[in-house]
């Protein structure tokens, strides 16, 4: 199976379930407000590292922003540098934001 994202607005993260285990494998949490979410902070638990679970979480809630029509705020460093590998994405970032996340 493969790894699952999903939105957990209770507790203001998007997480990623291990396609083998089913386990939570990580999280990627957020604020939103208004038409803007601010990603603040990514992590993968160690036992799940180096399997590329971090993109595709960031991915996956990325692309839930582009779809409610929100604009990214990459505060967290994984986000931001994810952002700047990926440039497909960085049109979510406000034009205006963008020097202050170096992208």
């Amino acid at each position: 199976m493969e790894p699952r994202v999903t939105d957990n607005p209770e507790q203001s993260r998007f997480e990623i379930f291990d396609g083998e285990s089913g386990e939570l494998a990580g999280f990627a949490e957020y604020e939103r407000s208004n038409d803007q979410v601010a990603f603040t902070h990514t992590e993968i638990a160690p036992r799940f590292e180096g399997r590329g679970l971090g993109g595709r979480l960031v991915r996956g809630a990325l692309d839930s922003a582009r779809e409610a029509h929100l604009e990214v705020l990459p505060y967290c460093s994984f986000v931001r540098s994810w952002i700047g590998k990926h440039p497909e994405y960085i049109a979510l970032v406000p034009e205006d934001r963008r020097p202050r996340f170096q992208l």
